[in-house]
């Protein structure tokens, strides 16, 4: 039970309705991680794939100044969670033509990207 007596939630039970249930974790190394203007370009790009109905959410970032540890990867040059109801959402993103152009448009700035999608558990 928490504070106000109510049974505490479940570690394993699913988001409420209309909680995001899927996450697209998205991290892009540049070809030139020094450049500001390609930094930029990619930033932006990312920026206008919120426009893509089915996102319900979006983070850009940058890199933390956290500490070093051995766990901690801080050599990406940005990344991106993309939010999504569910799996057909988030496979009509992929084929979405504001996608399509960002990748256009995009790609010859990284030189590396890593995706992680999950599911809620």
């Amino acid at each position: 039970m928490n504070a106000s007596g109510n049974p505490a939630p479940s570690v394993n039970s699913l988001p409420p309705t209309g909680h995001p249930r899927v996450v697209h974790h998205v991290f892009f190394w540049l070809k030139h991680p020094d450049s500001k203007e390609d930094l930029a370009r990619l930033l932006e790009g990312i920026r206008g794939l919120k426009a893509i109905e089915t996102v319900r959410g979006l983070h850009v970032g940058v890199p933390a100044s956290t500490e070093k540890r051995a766990v901690v990867d801080n050599s990406y040059s940005a990344s991106e969670i993309l939010y999504f109801d569910d799996l057909a959402g988030q496979a009509a993103y992929q084929v979405h033509p504001l996608h399509q152009r960002f990748v256009d448009t995009c790609s010859h700035l990284w030189a590396k990207v890593v995706v992680y999608d999950t599911v809620s558990a």
